[in-house]
């Protein structure tokens, strides 16, 4: 398999926790290829392919993806586009990730718009994906169909379900129910080729078990996905200075085993980042604070994808051939 590009200079722990990441997927035996400047500390005996300029998190993503050429993010995208790389991953400026791929790998012919698909954990059950999660603040009814197609082939390759139930998130269950976008989306999904419509959903079913994939546009995506984030890190740090009182510690001590792979499945480090569906290469969007595991395990997720397919399985359910 060609390698993984990575790019180094990207996330707020860039590049020592992101080399960190690199090396232990490396020693998986996963090829991966470094992305960053030439004297790179740290990047010692790793491939690497050279780059001057560094997107920053505060630089506008399109101008800034066109105007910084020799930039990490761009040659990264490149080298998937040329040949060199099966895939790119970046925690950086999440909006010029997106420019980059899109500019440079193109969109697979047929989709209308890309979209970000991220996996909200489900304890004791398979994640929920969740696009878009923020490329598209607007978009049209015929957009969010391929959405669940995409989701669905991403939730098939990813997590292994064989008919994947695509929910259309709304503010009532009923087909009804929703502004113009939901209703208009909602006849259109009914009849779609290639997914399994269960309807409409609500924000409380994307933690259940009764959904594996929601669609809706990228302004209601973001909006879900970082409210659940920021209750998740509220019960999780409430829970943790309850069992961390000296009064309750012999029975915290006795729930920790129990407790631990509960955490680990609400970690976001543990799934590695959001997928860019839609585009003509694999691109892996990793959290801001991406560490050596969430790096890790971003570049296992890309690998993944590349061994199954995803962009030839897309291309499949969106063009036909």
């Amino acid at each position: 398999m060609l390698p993984i590009a990575v790019d180094a200079m990207g996330g707020d722990k860039a590049p020592g926790e992101i080399l960190a990441g690199v090396r232990r997927a490396v020693a998986d035996g996963i090829p991966v290829v470094v992305v960053g400047p030439a004297e790179l500390a740290g990047a010692e005996g790793l491939t690497m392919i050279e780059a001057s300029e560094v997107i920053e998190m505060s630089d506008d993503p399109a101008s800034s993806v066109r105007r910084k050429k020799d930039s990490t993010l761009v040659r990264a995208a490149e080298a998937v586009r040329d040949g060199k790389a099966s895939a790119m991953i970046s925690a950086g400026n999440t909006g010029a990730t997106m420019a980059s791929a899109l500019l440079r790998m193109g969109r697979i012919k047929g989709v209308q718009r890309p979209a970000v698909a991220t996996p909200i954990p489900v304890p004791g059950s398979t994640p929920t994906v969740l696009l878009d999660a923020g490329a598209n603040a607007e978009v049209q009814p015929e957009w969010l169909v391929q959405f669940a197609q995409m989701g669905s082939v991403y939730a098939r390759q990813r997590f292994a379900i064989e008919r994947p139930r695509v929910g259309l998130l709304s503010i009532g269950e009923e087909p009804g129910k929703g502004d113009t976008l939901r209703k208009q989306a909602h006849a259109l999904l009914v009849g779609a080729p290639g997914i399994d419509f269960i309807g409409n959903i609500e924000g409380r079913d994307i933690m259940s078990d009764g959904v594996d994939v929601a669609v809706t546009d990228g302004f209601t995506g973001n909006v879900v996905l970082k409210t659940l984030e920021g209750s998740m890190k509220t019960v999780i740090r409430a829970l943790l200075d309850a069992v961390g009182a000296p009064e309750v510690k012999e029975h915290a001590d006795a729930l920790l085993p129990s407790l631990a792979p509960l955490y680990a499945s609400l970690d976001p480090d543990t799934y590695g980042g959001a997928a860019l569906l839609g585009v003509d290469g694999v691109c892996i969007i990793s959290h801001g604070s991406t560490g050596e595991r969430a790096m890790h395990n971003a570049i296992k997720v890309a690998t993944e994808m590349v061994e199954h397919n995803l962009v030839d399985e897309i291309r499949q359910v969106i063009g036909g051939g």
